[in-house]
Formats: structure tokens, C-alpha cells, sequence
């Protein structure tokens, strides 16, 4: 009996059938030139049938990191033996992108614009045409998010672990943090879920800048999840599967006092309770200022910038115990991404850039 075969898949009015990749631009709006924008969206319909998962970066217009690993994903051998669809989205907000900034020219956040309007504001529009063109055509998402300008966050993954299907999601991608973090109004995470779609978040890097740990590991993440939905080969078999730490709180520490801040801990430190994360001094160094963390936990954020004012967020760090536990897990990812000197022979054709 002949294996049954995908069913093809439209999107902006373009048929990609099984067996097809198409690059199809999809229309936004016109710039004030008459100049018309376009959402590039790349689709591979596997020629057997699978899960639809849409993989998207740039949602805030300058957290590029994701465009890289979708880049880095879209040249994985591995997908010649697609099962179902990939529908890769790199650049959601293109006014953003080029602009290099998080906002809408009218300085909405689209990831507070859903479901939007085809006749609200431009964020809302543009909301409303990525539900309906890409969202609503999937049966699984991953959004690509990096820290904020200034702000490097450790790989990390957010989602509703209340959902079963979000969590096998979460647990599958291999970062060794997962945060169980509920909905927020007007996010794609919340919209998705409305169209009975999950949807987690990777968030790892900061805005504006590559960085190569981050996306190596977002990759690897986007495959695994891939994996799990046996929409890709299995991988080599032994490998060690990461199990990651589940935090269900974290916490921002702020700046007691305003000054010049030198740091004392890294991305992904594991600290204890009212351990020096750095000090806060004035430009003499006459009078300093300690920072310490609330609990223990980890730290999963952190500003990249000296100079802070009273207030200013500077360490993020989530609430888990078990010091031997977090241990393992941190040493396990670290170990993984010192002996990866590119992407693994079985998943790629190119090396990872340097």
C-alpha cells in the first residue's frame, strides 16, 4: 500500500504543494514613497503528511538573533526528509527590522497587537495578517525572542506548562531552563492558543547582536522540537537527552542606587542567596554600593550596560532549588556547547560561522 501523501498548503494566495519550497512575500503596506513592504515567508511542504510549524524571529523588529537560526535551519540536510510543513517566518516586523528598532513606526509592540484588526493600526494590522496567513494555517509554533537592547538573556525557553502538548514542546528543545509563564494580553502566544494552537518561546541573546551560543543552541532547539513531532529523522541514538530545570517564579533585581555598576557573575551563574552579583559605585569609586540576589536560583538576565540609575533592572534570576540538581543540568548545556564546532554533520551542510 502506497504511503499516504501531504495535502498542500496556501499561503497569501500562493498553492505550495508536497515536495514544493516557496518564497512568498506577503504584502503589508506601502511606505509613504509608494514603496510596498512585503513579510518574506519561506514554506517546504514535506511530500508525507506532518504537524504545520511555524518558526518566528524579529516580532520585535531588533531582535535579530532568530533570523540567524532560522537562516542556519532552513539549511538543514535533514529537511529533505520532511514529514509535513516548515513554514519559516525571519522578519515578522520588517518596519522594525530596518529601522533597528523593537516598535512599529508608531511605537506599538506588535507582540501586544493580537489577534489585531484588518482595519486598526498598523500593528494591528500587520497582527491581524500573520494570525490569519501563517498562525491559523499551523498545528505548532516556536517564537524567537532575544534580551532587550542592553539586556542579554540566557537560553531559555517560556511557555504554559499547563498545556501538555506546550510542555512536551518546552522539554524537548534542550536549553536547560524552562520557565512556566502564563499568557499575556495581546501576545502571539495568547492568540495562538485561541486558535488551538501551542506555542513556545526561545528566548536567548540580546537585541542587535549575534551571539553564537545562543544560536547554535536555537537551532539545535528548533530540531528537536522537530523531532518530537516526527517531523524530522531521529537523531543518533545514545545521545543524552537534557532535562531541564522548571521555574515557576523569577525576579528582577534592581538598582539600589544609581552609579557605575561592575558585574560579578555571568549568564546562566548559578548563585545563592544574598550573593554579590556586583557593585554599584560613583565615578571615584568613594562610595560603593552592593548588589545581592533575593534568593537562590539562576541568572537568566542581565544589562550589559555600566551605567544604571536607581530602579534599573540589572540581574533577572529564577527561583529553583537543589544546588547538585542545577548543577548537572547547567554543566551538562555548557559541555554541549563547548564541544559543538558547528552544527552536527548529520543535521547540516554548512559550518557555523565564527
Amino acid at each position: 500500500m502506497a504511503e499516504p501523501t501531504a495535502e498542500p498548503i496556501v499561503i497569501g494566495g500562493v498553492v505550495v504543494r508536497p515536495g514544493e519550497r516557496r518564497i512568498i512575500d506577503l504584502p503589508i503596506s506601502d511606505l509613504s514613497t509608494h514603496t510596498p513592504i512585503t513579510m518574506p515567508v519561506q514554506v517546504i511542504c514535506g511530500r508525507q503528511p506532518g504537524p504545520k510549524l511555524f518558526v518566528c524571529a524579529a516580532l520585535h523588529g531588533d531582535e535579530i538573533s532568530g533570523v540567524e537560526i532560522i537562516r542556519r535551519l532552513l539549511k538543514l540536510r535533514a529537511l529533505h526528509r520532511l514529514r509535513g510543513t516548515l513554514i519559516a517566518v525571519p522578519i515578522v516586523n520588517v518596519f522594525g527590522f530596518v529601522s533597528l528598532s523593537r516598535y512599529l513606526p508608531d511605537r506599538r509592540d506588535l507582540n501586544r497587537s493580537f489577534p489585531g484588526s484588518p482595519r486598526g493600526s498598523l500593528a494591528a494590522r500587520l497582527a491581524h495578517l500573520f494570525l490569519g496567513e501563517i498562525v491559523t494555517k499551523c498545528t505548532h509554533g516556536i517564537d524567537l525572542h532575544t534580551g532587550a537592547v542592553h539586556r542579554a538573556n540566557y537560553p531559555q525557553i517560556r511557555a504554559n506548562l499547563d498545556d501538555p502538548e506546550v510542555a512536551r514542546m518546552a522539554t524537548s528543545f534542550g536549553v536547560p531552563v524552562v520557565i512556566d509563564a502564563t499568557l499575556r494580553g495581546g501576545s502571539l502566544r495568547q492568540a495562538a492558543v485561541g486558535h488551538g494552537v501551542p506555542v513556545i518561546v526561545y528566548e536567548a541573546g540580546e537585541a542587535l547582536r549575534f551571539d553564537e551560543l545562543s544560536v547554535r543552541a536555537g537551532v539545535r532547539g528548533v530540531a528537536r522540537v522537530m523531532r518530537s513531532l516526527n517531523m524530522l529523522p531521529p537523531g543518533k541514538p545514545g545521545r543524552r537527552h537534557l532535562d531541564p530545570i522548571v521555574a515557576r517564579s523569577s525576579t528582577w533585581v534592581r538598582a539600589p542606587a544609581s552609579g557605575i555598576l561592575r558585574t560579578s557573575v555571568a549568564l546562566g551563574s548559578q548563585v545563592q542567596a544574598e550573593a554579590s552579583l556586583g557593585l554599584i559605585s560613583d565615578p571615584f569609586g568613594e562610595i560603593e554600593v552592593e548588589v545581592s540576589s533575593p534568593s537562590e536560583g539562576i541568572v537568566i538576565g542581565r544589562t550589559n550596560l555600566p551605567l544604571v540609575h536607581e530602579g534599573d533592572g540589572l540581574f533577572h534570576i529564577v527561583r529553583v532549588e537543589g544546588t547538585q540538581v542545577v548543577a548537572e543540568t547547567l554543566d551538562a548545556f555548557t559541555s554541549e556547547e563547548e564541544q559543538a564546532e558547528g552544527l552536527t554533520a548529520e543535521l547540516a551542510d554548512e559550518p557555523v560561522l565564527s
